[in-house]
């Protein structure tokens, strides 16, 4: 799935990464604990987080994120923008809740990393 397109479902602003937003992504995790995110999220991901700290932008930089959704209009700061911009990684905010943001982007075919491996 496109960035443009989770943009577009979510009803999303773009922060930063506007240039990107055609760039592809594989899989999706929604969490607010970073730990859970490095223990199994493996790649081309996009992030969707109520979390805002600058160890979001550093746990996606590391784990090799195209993408990060704030959830609940939450917005990053200026230093947040600007690491994440230094790492080409797009930041998306809604007013959508997790559960919901993440049912729709499953719905519309976006999978966790588990579930794009069983089916290749």
């Amino acid at each position: 799935m496109k960035i443009i397109t989770i943009k577009e479902l979510l009803n999303a602003n773009v922060i930063c990464g506007e240039e990107l937003l055609q760039t592809h992504v594989y899989s999706a995790c929604g969490s607010d604990m970073m730990s859970d995110v490095l223990a199994y999220v493996k790649d081309q991901a996009v992030l969707l987080t109520g979390l805002v700290n600058s160890q979001v932008i550093r746990t996606a930089e590391m784990m090799d994120m195209h993408c990060i959704v704030f959830v609940r209009s939450k917005t990053p700061n200026a230093e947040m923008i600007k690491l994440a911009n230094d790492h080409e990684i797009v930041i998306l905010t809604t007013d959508k809740r997790m559960y919901e943001a993440c049912g729709i982007l499953y719905s519309n075919g976006l999978r966790t990393t588990e579930e794009t491996t069983e089916s290749a």
